[in-house]
């Protein structure tokens, strides 16, 4: 099967921007170096690794979490639901050096089970992240963590005892339109659906 070239392109350019949709939510629960829980909001984090399980997560210096990070060298990544998009919202907007946003927020901080970060119980899914290694790009620094644990609430799980996304209804967001979006409904089955582009593939003649 041939695909199709064209010389010129109908799309436009918009030039190199941070655009990748979707970005993943996450509250980052670190400590302070006075031992106070923190959290706070970021988007720029994804699964880096398999064996052993791993994450990225980007981060500007001049962040209050950054230097905790470095100190502690863990932290976990609180995934919220929709419905608590408020509270995710505040935690992206003030700094933890100024105000215990915990405590305002009224979230139960909670020792994780094996790393030396906070977790926060009120939110559905949290993955405990060890730090592995760091690496400076520019304005921000990659962060790569080990996952060494996941923790769920049983409201979020399927049968098979797996994480389901309808019932999670994590968060998204657009740096474009400075919005937070819901995940949508399922689509289609992962390495099902494409079977079908293989069959033509193999045989051409396969309407």
């Amino acid at each position: 099967m041939k695909g199709r070239y064209a010389g010129a392109s109908m799309k436009k350019p918009l030039g190199p921007q941070t655009i990748l949709h979707p970005s993943p939510v996450v509250v980052v629960g670190t400590y302070g170096p006075d031992g106070r829980p923190n959290a706070m909001t970021a988007s720029w984090v994804a699964i880096c690794c398999s064996q052993p399980p791993c994450v990225s997560l980007a981060l500007r210096r001049a962040t209050y979490t950054h230097g905790n990070l470095l100190t502690r060298r863990a932290f976990t990544l609180n995934i919220p639901s929709a419905s608590q998009v408020r509270l995710v919202d505040y935690f992206g907007l003030v700094s933890g050096r100024d105000v215990d946003k915990l405590a305002v927020s009224g979230l139960t901080a909670v020792q994780s089970l094996l790393v030396d970060a906070p977790r926060m119980e009120e939110f559905p899914l949290v993955l405990e992240c060890q730090l592995c290694q760091s690496l400076e790009l520019g304005s921000h620094t990659l962060f790569v963590g080990e996952i060494v644990e996941v923790l769920a609430d049983e409201t979020i799980l399927d049968a098979q005892g797996r994480t389901d996304p309808e019932r999670l209804r994590p968060l998204a967001f657009a740096f474009e339109q400075q919005g937070y979006y819901a995940m949508g409904p399922f689509v289609a089955r992962a390495f099902a659906l494409g079977q079908e582009v293989l069959l033509k593939v193999r045989d051409p003649h396969v309407a």
